[in-house]
């Protein structure tokens, strides 16, 4: 994976009045990674999410696309993004050929160039044979191609997903997939997405914002790790006492689940499978299932975010509001 940084965010803030939307994130993004930007509703993901795009200023800190400052410098920072929103902005009554026309028109791609930059979005997207065909007339899985192909028209150094696979069939699920994983070989793409199987199907690395932090930083490889449990289910058709597996090293405590299995919780510097493999065979305990406790994306996301005193994500249209109330 390239070393070039492609996205950059320093100390990022947003306040509505007393209202802290989002506080003082940092993160960046490289080259060829795949970044899952998780959070719960009002958790400050979307407010991120505008910030990031040039939709909303942040109220202290810096957005750095590819070099460029998004407010020092809005028009060269914003050439480097790309953007699909959740709902993509297509014009149904279009061609894909015309629609993809307008999008480079509007990314200002020179005349001498705007054959080739469509059909290499079109090609990277699978579209070269729907080229011809009205947007509202091909399928939801298709109108998504449609979209990130306009997010990638003008080769932008990052590119923004926002739920990209909500409504797809499975095989369409698997495809955009596929093309987010490709994406990456020449941008940052940040994935902004609630399908917790998706993050680990798809990206590199992990981040998780809650109540206006980020609570989560971990590259796939490390959070794997995390999910490794520290608990064992085992089953024996002539099981033992408690008392017994509990004597085996490395075993901390012992919970029976039923008349033939139990949970161990373990040490996992001192893991004691093979303990117990030795001692079912030498006692007639007739061990028939062995398995490792796996954590899941699910429980450490729940774990994270879980809370009784759920934030409130702010819409930028608040401001206005809340800036009322203070009359």
């Amino acid at each position: 994976m390239n070393n070039d940084v492609l996205i950059r965010i320093e100390h990022l803030s947003r306040h509505y009045g007393p209202i802290r939307a989002v506080e003082n994130i940092s993160f960046e993004v490289k080259r060829g990674e795949v970044l899952g930007f998780l959070g719960p509703n009002g958790a400050g993901k979307s407010t991120t999410m505008q910030i990031l795009t040039g939709n909303l200023s942040p109220s202290a800190g810096r957005v750095i696309i590819n070099g460029y400052d998004i407010l020092d410098q809005p028009r060269l920072a914003k050439a480097e993004l790309g953007y699909l929103p959740e709902t993509p902005p297509i014009y149904r009554e279009l061609t894909v050929y015309e629609y993809l026309l307008y999008c480079a028109r509007l990314n200002k791609i020179p005349k001498n160039q705007l054959r080739n930059a469509i059909n290499s979005a079109m090609e990277r997207c699978g579209l070269t044979e729907t080229r011809k065909r009205l947007i509202g007339n091909l399928s939801k899985g298709y109108q998504q191609r449609v979209g990130i192909a306009q997010a990638i028209i003008h080769s932008p150094a990052v590119v923004i997903l926002d739920e990209p696979t909500v409504g797809l069939d499975p095989i369409q699920i698997r495809e955009i997939r596929s093309l987010i994983r490709e994406l990456s070989n020449n941008h940052s793409v940040i994935l902004s997405t609630h399908i917790l199987p998706e993050v680990q199907s798809t990206c590199n690395r992990v981040q998780i914002i809650n109540k206006g932090k980020l609570v989560l930083n971990e590259s796939i490889d490390d959070l794997n790790q995390q999910m490794q449990s520290d608990n064992l289910l085992i089953a024996f058709r002539h099981p033992p006492g408690i008392q017994a597996l509990e004597s085996i090293g490395g075993v901390v405590r012992v919970n029976k689940v039923d008349n033939e299995r139990f949970e161990l919780h373990i040490e996992p510097a001192n893991d004691p499978t093979d303990k117990i493999v030795k001692m079912s065979a030498d006692q007639n305990w007739h061990l028939y299932e062995l398995s490792p406790q796996r954590r899941s994306l699910e429980e450490i996301f729940m774990a994270i975010t879980s809370s009784e005193h759920q934030h409130v994500d702010v819409e930028p249209q608040a401001l206005s509001v809340a800036a009322g109330e203070s009359n």
